[in-house]
């Protein structure tokens, strides 16, 4: 008889013993799930709010990726990786194809920049999964379905812009006479004569060619406005930009302000990149 209770008597301290156990595991499983779920919440918001560090430099028109030279040294001090694209100016399709190969050998978020024409290509290229913002410097900023063409028509051009009409092979060029005053007026005229004899050659259907996916609509953007531009009226620059409903920032500065004012447009980058 005593040997029954006794036993009943152990198995009930094992129960119990049992039962404090499994609470005991069971307390410390959540704390410890608690833990990992706030590691992980506070990995997501760092990664989140840390600024982004590689920016990718589109040229547009009438130029080539030498142009980007200064700002690409005052971003790279900053400690930015900085790729410039060649943009082979045969179409919009292929332009924005050779923009997407470098945003594919991204490392992480990137700010894509697009100069003129270049604000074309980065519209359509900047839906890449890698692209978290996107700068407009002095440059177009078309809807689906729209293209260069379209805004150009918006207001007559100034009497100093020299873009002339497609020659017999459809590739358009800019008046060698008109191209420091029309393009780059605030360089000097050496520098201006590098950038009208390094420009590659740009193919006229690409100003014809409408955009089927404006990634400004996802994409944060960003609008320079060159308020001396003499190659994109500095209405069309604002209008579009507006419309966009991107942050705007006014420098004075011709066609090239990325070159005569780099430390300005930088400035915007940075901004961009601290999602300012």
């Amino acid at each position: 008889m005593k040997t029954t209770i006794i036993k009943q008597q152990l198995k009930s301290e094992i129960h119990k013993h049992q039962k404090s156990n499994v609470k005991r595991v069971s307390r410390h499983f959540f704390l410890f799930a608690a833990f990992i779920f706030s590691l992980l919440s506070m990995t997501s918001y760092a990664q989140t709010t840390a600024p982004v560090k590689n920016v990718v430099l589109v040229h547009g028109a009438f130029a080539d990726g030498s142009g980007w030279k200064g700002l690409y040294k005052i971003l790279t001090q900053k400690g930015y990786h900085v790729t410039i694209v060649q943009n082979p100016l045969t179409s919009l399709e292929d332009d924005v194809a050779a923009t997407n190969a470098v945003l594919d050998k991204q490392d992480g978020p990137t700010i894509l920049v697009g100069h003129s024409w270049g604000g074309a290509v980065i519209t359509q290229a900047g839906n890449h999964p890698k692209v978290a913002a996107l700068v407009y410097v002095a440059a177009f900023q078309p809807d689906n379905g729209e293209s260069v063409l379209t805004w150009v028509q918006k207001a007559p051009p100034a009497p100093e812009n020299g873009i002339l009409a497609p020659d017999a092979k459809g590739i358009v060029y800019y008046d060698q006479a008109k191209y420091h005053a029309g393009f780059c007026a605030d360089i000097s005229k050496a520098d201006a004569d590098f950038m009208y004899a390094s420009q590659g050659a740009f193919h006229a259907k690409g100003f014809v060619t409408p955009l089927t996916q404006a990634a400004w609509h996802e994409k944060p953007s960003y609008g320079i406005v060159a308020t001396e531009d003499k190659s994109i009226n500095p209405d069309i620059q604002r209008t579009m930009y507006k419309r966009s409903g991107a942050k705007i920032t006014e420098i004075k500065g011709s066609h090239v302000v990325f070159i005569s004012q780099p430390e300005l447009v930088v400035k915007v980058i940075v901004a961009a990149s601290k999602k300012e």
